[in-house]
């Protein structure tokens, strides 16, 4: 009989490709997972990794096992789900990919929200890059993900609108423009910038912005790019420079009136941003319900953020 927890320690291992990584997302210890992977082996006869050192890679036989296996726990958690549904109660562990943005602007209070309704249910919010983020649904590691941008041509992924995120230009409550002025998109080119890595949603919404204006991103006088939403409005309200960051980043900052909104003429940035789910791989009674309580219209989590965030463009913009 196969040791479930045997199978999921070999998931793991295999996504890493390292025991070590694999232990920490697991907590538990190195020789713990060499174990528990040694004793899938021995069950087997035949070797799931090769070992050079601390490297390891998949061997054929682990190529094999590897989407077997995640199927296979897809259809366990399905079935713990399933069989708790009848009783009522909603219950098991839902794992969603996102963008840091929304991972630490927007998730947290939906699943506040959904808990409250289902406190049995477990929700890990795994923030990292889209195109990671894509690559965790695609492979079973996330149920859901909540990313800037679509890709089209990947047919098994559905998407949903989820919600308009505005990319807004933010000044130190000191600087020269922090008088309730409109600047010109042509004075962007005058003072000191931060920006985010090019690969960055928000830098290409920018990039694009800059371009229906006749402007060269590479004209900007950029003195610090960040590959962090969180540090680069502290680095604005340190009077490093300016930065277009999303409305939802710079929130802390503007309701403590650290930093100001400018805004520029003729000029208005925003990114759609889209739940996804893989059609591919069978949806659970939790991973249904929670795409449900997510999407209804009438969100009260999303209303109460969006009420905030107009609420600070108003105090903004005189």
């Amino acid at each position: 009989m196969i040791n479930l927890q045997e199978l999921n320690v070999f998931i793991e291992a295999a996504l890493a490709q390292n025991f070590s990584v694999a232990a920490r997302r697991l907590y538990l210890s190195q020789p713990a997972v060499s174990l528990r992977i040694s004793n899938l082996e021995k069950q087997f006869g035949l070797e799931l990794f090769r070992r050079n050192g601390r490297s390891i890679q998949l061997s054929a036989a682990g190529q094999v096992l590897l989407p077997l296996a995640q199927e296979a726990m897809r259809h366990v958690k399905q079935i713990e789900e399933t069989m708790g549904s009848l009783k009522g109660v909603l219950i098991g562990e839902l794992a969603i990919a996102c963008s840091t943005t929304i991972g630490k602007y927007v998730l947290p209070r939906l699943v506040a929200g959904f808990r409250r309704r289902h406190p049995e249910v477990r929700v890990t919010v795994n923030t990292m890059s889209r195109r990671a983020a894509i690559d965790w649904l695609q492979a079973g590691r996330a149920a859901m993900a909540v990313v800037s941008a679509r890709l089209d041509h990947v047919a098994e992924l559905e998407y949903q609108d989820f919600l308009e995120d505005e990319i807004i230009l933010i000044a130190p409550a000191d600087h020269p423009w922090a008088d309730g002025r409109t600047v010109a998109p042509s004075d962007l080119l005058n003072v000191p910038f931060i920006l985010r890595e090019p690969t960055a949603s928000s830098y290409e919404v920018l990039l694009e912005g800059l371009n229906q204006h006749g402007l060269d991103i590479g004209r900007l006088r950029v003195a610090l790019t960040l590959t962090n939403a969180e540090a680069i409005e502290m680095s604005v309200e340190a009077g490093i420079g300016v930065a277009f960051i999303s409305r939802m980043a710079a929130e802390r900052g503007l309701a403590l009136g650290r930093i100001v909104r400018v805004p520029v003429a003729e000029m208005s940035l925003a990114r759609r941003i889209y739940m996804v789910r893989n059609t591919r791989h069978t949806i659970t009674p939790l991973g249904q319900a929670f795409w449900s309580f997510v999407l209804a219209e009438e969100h009260e989590e999303l209303r109460q953020l969006s009420d905030a965030m107009q609420a600070q463009a108003g105090a903004a913009v005189p």
